[in-house]
């Protein structure tokens, strides 16, 4: 596969066995009734993955609310990772970062009439949403990042998996980037293949359904970015749109679990591109400053470009210290996700399937 991915510490594969016994057990727990699962009267759905990082979580979940607003009131509940805050939290307009985490923030700003809430212990946050009244009119939860919170019983599971990391090509943790062993697919009752090339064959699709592998109950559907047009994110024109050229250099400034498949993508555009990567969800620190002020300064051309991501905007706003050139030089790339094989309205037809079945069997009349 183009940019394969897949690196597998053979070494630690001890250390994975005694994991995965772990989360084997835990998993029976759950599916004895030893640990009990809570179902709630409205539609709930899961979008989540069984590896560490880098599938593409928030923009499958933005792309699920573009769908899903227009017509319904729609809560996103995320563990808000990173957050100085504790418990509960429901977004406002004025809540930080740091208070909701970047992901949770960025949707809130993208989405203002989405309710964004974050809870480490997803079962209390919807009970908090639904006894809020503020929120207890939410028709639709969205569940972000919670495939391993089993404490709630999603109507719908949706499982991402990366296209250049494909599940039945990885390893349990340490070994490899599983959370859970490959048998925990089979809670799914959607997988999107994420971070695919916008052109793939027939055989392409072919081999990736073969390898997965999938029950009858479960549906395949396959997804790629789609990059809008760059933004200034500091400076006196905020807001300002750039476009890539051939020429032009770009320093891509990421702080995300898996940037290859940006760098990939804007390859095919212009081939001078440096990677400068920070760990998920980095918080940046004075050296960082000084090292992106060192990176940028290097870079030849006459057309320069500091490129990121909308998470690592959300939190590059908040440092203070870059240059006043560094700062007008920084530009931020939006991504959407569109669904492959002209598949983006059956997915969307499944999705709403789900939202008026379960509505119509717990309230009896459709909404």
């Amino acid at each position: 596969m183009e940019g394969d991915l897949i690196h597998i510490n053979s070494w630690l594969r001890p250390l994975s066995w005694l994991y995965e016994l772990g989360v084997r057990m835990r998993n029976a727990c759950f599916n004895t009734g030893i640990l009990k699962e809570t179902s709630f009267d409205l539609p709930v759905i899961c979008i989540g993955n069984i590896t560490v990082g880098g599938t593409g979580k928030t923009p499958h979940t933005e792309m699920l609310l573009r769908f899903l607003l227009p017509h319904h009131r729609v809560a996103v509940l995320s563990r808000g990772y990173k957050r100085k805050s504790r418990g509960f939290h429901l977004a406002t307009k004025q809540s930080s970062m740091h208070d909701i985490g970047d992901e949770p923030w960025q949707i809130k700003q993208k989405f203002p009439d989405a309710i964004v809430a974050v809870d480490a212990n997803r079962r209390h946050g919807i009970h908090c949403l639904l006894e809020n009244d503020a929120t207890k009119d939410v028709d639709v939860i969205l569940l972000d990042d919670a495939y391993q919170h089993r404490y709630v019983k999603a109507g719908l599971n949706i499982l991402l998996t990366d296209y250049h990391r494909l599940i039945t090509d990885d390893e349990i943790l340490p070994a490899g980037r599983l959370r859970e062993p490959l048998i925990a697919k089979e809670r799914a009752h959607i997988v999107i293949v994420t971070k695919c090339p916008a052109k793939m064959t027939p055989m392409d699709f072919r081999v990736v359904q073969e390898a997965l592998a999938l029950k009858p109950y479960q549906k395949l559907f396959f997804s790629t970015f789609l990059y809008g047009k760059l933004y200034r994110l500091f400076g006196e024109s905020p807001g300002q749109a750039e476009e890539l050229t051939a020429d032009t250099h770009v320093l891509l400034l990421t702080g995300i679990a898996l940037p290859q498949q940006m760098m990939m993508d804007l390859r095919r555009i212009t081939r001078h591109i440096t990677p400068l990567s920070f760990a998920d969800h980095h918080e940046f620190t004075s050296h960082d400053l000084q090292i992106i002020e060192e990176a940028f300064t290097a870079m030849q051309g006459n057309k320069r470009l500091i490129v990121t991501t909308e998470k690592d905007a959300a939190r590059l706003r908040l440092v203070q210290g870059l240059s006043t050139i560094v700062r007008r030089h920084i530009y931020v790339l939006p991504i959407e996700i569109s669904i492959l094989r002209g598949e983006q309205s059956l997915f969307e037809e499944t999705i709403q399937d789900f939202v008026d079945h379960h509505t119509l069997s717990s309230n009896g009349t459709r909404v």
